[in-house]
C-alpha cells in the first residue's frame, strides 16, 4: 500500500478538512503531518459545524485511526479544548486518536515570544496567528525543543524550567508585558490530559500499517504557497506544507507516497501579509468575501480575496507532484456574470507564466482571461451531471492549462455537497 497525500495548493483555507472528512471512509488511517493549531479545518455535516486545529479530520468516523504525526507542533491548551468539545459530542477521542512521541510541544512562552516578535515588527509583521508556531519550530531546529515523549521522563519539569528561562531572556529584549503563571495553569492542565492519551512511535505505527496493507491518508495544513522553502518567503509558515513534508512529518519514505490530492478554491484567498498578485481591492473582492464567508477559521480575520491564479497553481502542482485536483467553493462564484482567470504575470513588460523568485518586492501585474459565469445555484445540485455548461467549460479550461484531472468539485460546505467528477480517487 501507499500513503496518499491531501494538501492545499494556495495560501491555505482551501477546504482540506471537508475533503478529508469525505474521503476518510476509504482509508484506515488519517495522519496530520505538519503545522499546528494555526490550522483551522472546518467540517459540516448533519447540521453541525466543527473546526479542528490539531486533531485529524477523520475523527468523526468510526473504525478509522487518527494520528498526529511527529511533524506537528502541539499546544496542550488548545488540544484540551478540542478534545473537550469532541467528548461533549460523544466522540471517544482516546480510542480513535494517537499522538507521536516526537511531536514538539508549544509552551506558553513560545506564544509570548510570537506575540512580542510580531508586535516589534510593526508594519513589517508577517501576519502570524500568534499561536507560538514559529518559535516552537525554531526551538525544534535549534535542538532546544520539548517533545511529547519528554512528558514521561522524570526530569521533564527541569527541562521545561530550563527552556522557559531561556525564553524569558529573549522576552527581555522586547517591551512586552505578560503574566506567565496565569498561562501555565491551563498549560499544565493540558499536559495532564495529553499524558492520558495514546502516545506512540508514529513512524513505526505508520510503516507497519502500510506493510500490513492498511490504507493511509496524510492530511496537510496551511497551503503550498506558505511552505517555508517554496512559499512567498518571508511571508510563510514555519513548516513544509508540501508533499515532501509527508515524508519527514510521518516518517514514510518517498517511494511510499501514492496519490497526491491537490485542493484549490475556484478563486483565491489569503490571510495576513504577503504578496497576492490577483487580490481585488474593489467591490468584486468584497462580494467574493461575503459570498464565501471568507473569515479565518482560527483567527476570525477577514481574508483577502481575488481571482484564481494559474501561474501560482502550476507552481504548486509541480512542487507537489499532484495527481488529482479538487476544486472547492465553486458555488461562491454563482452570482458572477463573468469570471476572470489569471493566466500570466506581466513583470517589467515581460509576460511570464511562473512565479518569480522575488515576488515579495517585484511588481507583478496579472494578465486575465475572462469566461462566462454560470449564474446557477450550485448548492442545490446532487450530481456532477447537473452542472451548468459554463461551469463545465471553466473546469475543462483549468484542466487543460494545469494538465491534471479535476476529480472532485465542491458546491457547498456540507459533506453531501461534494460532486464526484471522475471515479479515480484511490
Amino acid at each position: 500500500m501507499k500513503v496518499d497525500v491531501l494538501l492545499g495548493l494556495q495560501w491555505g483555507d482551501e477546504g482540506k478538512g471537508k475533503i478529508v472528512d469525505v474521503l476518510t471512509p476509504k482509508y484506515d488511517i488519517i495522519g496530520r503531518f505538519q503545522g499546528g493549531p494555526n490550522a483551522g479545518h472546518t467540517l459540516e455535516f448533519d447540521g453541525i459545524k466543527h473546526v479542528l486545529h490539531t486533531i485529524p479530520s477523520g475523527i468523526f468516523h468510526d473504525g478509522v485511526s487518527n494520528v498526529v504525526g511527529n511533524g506537528v507542533v502541539i499546544d496542550p491548551v488548545i488540544l484540551k479544548k478540542e478534545i473537550d468539545a469532541l467528548v461533549a459530542m460523544g466522540v471517544d477521542v482516546n480510542k480513535k486518536m494517537s499522538i507521536s512521541k516526537k511531536a514538539h510541544l508549544i509552551l506558553p512562552t513560545h506564544r509570548l515570544i510570537d506575540a512580542a516578535s510580531e508586535q516589534s515588527k510593526g508594519n513589517e509583521k508577517i501576519g502570524s496567528t500568534l499561536k507560538g508556531i514559529g518559535p516552537t519550530y525554531m526551538d525544534k531546529t535549534g535542538r532546544n525543543g520539548l517533545r511529547v515523549g519528554d512528558l514521561f521522563l522524570p526530569n521533564f519539569q527541569d527541562r521545561y524550567n530550563k527552556l522557559v528561562e531561556k525564553h524569558k531572556q529573549i522576552l527581555k529584549f522586547h517591551d512586552f508585558d505578560y503574566n506567565l503563571s496565569e498561562l501555565e495553569e491551563d498549560f499544565f492542565k493540558g499536559v495532564d490530559l495529553l499524558k492520558s492519551l495514546t502516545v506512540i512511535d508514529s513512524e513505526h505505527y505508520i510503516n507497519n500499517a502500510i506493510k500490513n496493507g492498511k490504507s493511509v491518508l496524510a492530511e496537510g495544513a496551511q497551503g503550498t504557497l506558505l511552505d517555508v522553502d517554496f512559499g512567498s518567503y518571508p511571508f510563510v509558515t514555519s513548516s513544509n506544507t508540501t508533499a515532501a513534508g509527508t515524508c519527514t512529518g510521518l516518517g514514510v519514505a518517498p517511494n511510499k507516497v501514492g496519490e497526491v490530492f491537490g485542493i484549490f478554491k475556484a478563486y483565491c484567498t489569503r490571510v495576513g501579509s504577503g504578496p497576492f498578485p490577483t487580490e481585488l481591492h474593489d467591490e468584486v473582492g468584497e462580494e467574493l468575501r461575503k459570498a464565501g464567508h471568507e473569515f479565518g477559521a482560527t483567527t476570525g480575520r477577514p481574508r483577502r480575496c481575488g481571482w484564481i491564479d494559474l501561474p501560482a497553481l502550476k507552481y504548486a502542482i509541480m512542487i507537489n507532484g499532484v495527481t488529482q485536483l479538487i476544486m472547492m467553493k465553486a458555488d461562491v462564484l454563482d452570482a458572477f456574470e463573468n469570471i476572470k482567470i489569471c493566466t500570466h504575470y506581466d513583470v517589467d513588460g515581460k509576460r511570464i507564466d511562473y512565479m518569480p523568485y522575488d515576488i515579495v518586492s517585484t511588481e507583478v501585474k496579472p494578465v486575465y482571461k475572462e469566461m462566462k459565469g454560470w449564474k446557477t445555484d450550485l448548492t442545490k445540485l446532487s450530481s456532477i451531471n447537473e452542472i451548468p455548461q459554463a461551469l463545465n467549460a471553466y473546469i475543462e479550461y483549468l484542466e487543460q492549462e494545469l494538465s491534471v484531472p479535476i476529480t472532485i468539485v465542491s458546491v457547498g460546505p456540507d459533506r453531501t455537497q461534494t460532486l464526484i467528477r471522475e471515479r479515480v480517487l484511490v
